[in-house]
């Protein structure tokens, strides 16, 4: 499949900030994509992006989510700066000292850098011991503020999102860093995936859709909009990458179990033999801390068999990395599986 394309759109999903709540713009994107490859998506009432490839009969959703984690303001301090409310699983650990946006409803957008209350070594005697925690850090603005009045005064209030820069890097030996693959990664391989379809007027085995959901980080993203005939269920998301796990960044992840419970074992089987059969490099794991999509539609009540699959990323939820030979295998299972 078209890898420079499917790089190329990573690029620019990673650069639309879209944490679980604030996801219209990424939307948008989709929307005019897939449109211009040739189909006729449309979004939900949450705010996702549906599209059918085509096909026919024994419906397969095939799952990715672009929404992702940030922060919402929740306190705007007498200094003027910020306390901010994790969405999803942001961890203050992981964003101490990374710039960011405050998107305001009404007044336009700031910059600014998430840092430890009082962060001068030179002055804080506490610094090496203390505990980060959203708490314990704050936003300051990259404007010339010191009360709350201040920062009032630019219009940013309780409630506004803080986005945090992705920071994307390709190296050359072809790894891919950046904050936000878990989920983008994925969907611009769905993204390829769709174009390979359409280009090259491929014949699918069965009627294909896409869904691109906007509120997996939060716990119900895939909760609705699955179409009548949908009878599969496959999410598209992130391969954990660590102890104890067989995957690396190098290969596509198929996922026995998370902490959701075991996936269906007759697709979990059938995505292994797709695998074998195509000469992918795979690797299949339980995952001890995960919650996927596809879970959030069997607790909805949809009556689909489900399945887990995606390329290996290590440091999730944090300054994430793969590698373009893991998107790679994902995209030949995909293929292997659905053409």
């Amino acid at each position: 499949m078209d890898m420079e394309y499917c790089l190329s759109a990573l690029r620019a999903l990673l650069a639309i900030d879209s944490p679980s709540g604030f996801t219209e713009k990424v939307s948008d994107y989709l929307i005019d994509e897939l449109t211009r490859l040739g189909y006729e998506p449309h979004k939900t009432r949450k705010g996702g992006v549906v599209c059918c490839l085509g096909g026919e009969g024994n419906g397969l959703m095939l799952m990715a989510h672009v929404d992702t984690l940030g922060g919402i303001v929740s306190t705007v301090k007498s200094n003027g700066r910020l306390t901010i409310s994790p969405v999803g699983g942001l961890r203050a650990e992981n964003c101490e000292t990374e710039n960011c946006r405050v998107y305001t409803r009404f007044s336009g957008t700031y910059s600014g850098t998430l840092q430890l209350c009082n962060a001068s070594v030179h002055v804080n005697g506490d610094y090496n011991d203390q505990k980060r925690t959203f708490q314990s850090t704050e936003v300051v603005l990259d404007e010339p503020v010191g009360s709350a009045q201040d920062t009032r005064a630019l219009g940013i209030e309780v409630g506004d999102f803080v986005c945090f820069d992705p920071r994307t890097v390709i190296t050359d030996s072809g790894y891919i860093k950046s904050r936000f693959l878990d989920d983008k990664l994925s969907a611009a391989m769905l993204l390829a995936f769709a174009k390979e379809i359409r280009e090259h007027d491929r014949t699918l085995k069965r009627k294909v859709y896409l869904h691109f959901t906007v509120y997996e980080e939060v716990g119900h993203g895939a909760s609705a909009s699955v179409p009548e005939d949908v009878e599969e269920l496959i999410s598209v998301d992130m391969g954990c990458v660590g102890d104890g796990l067989t995957c690396t960044e190098r290969e596509v992840s198929i996922c026995a179990k998370d902490s959701g419970g075991p996936y269906d074992y007759g697709v979990t089987t059938a995505l292994v033999e797709a695998a074998k059969a195509a000469g992918v490099k795979y690797a299949v794991d339980v995952y001890p801390y995960y919650g996927s999509d596809v879970e959030a539609s069997l607790r909805a009540g949809y009556d689909v068999r489900h399945g887990l699959i995606g390329a290996g990323v290590y440091a999730s939820h944090g300054y994430e990395r793969s590698h373009i030979e893991g998107v790679e295998n994902t995209l030949k299972l995909l293929e292997a599986y659905t053409l």
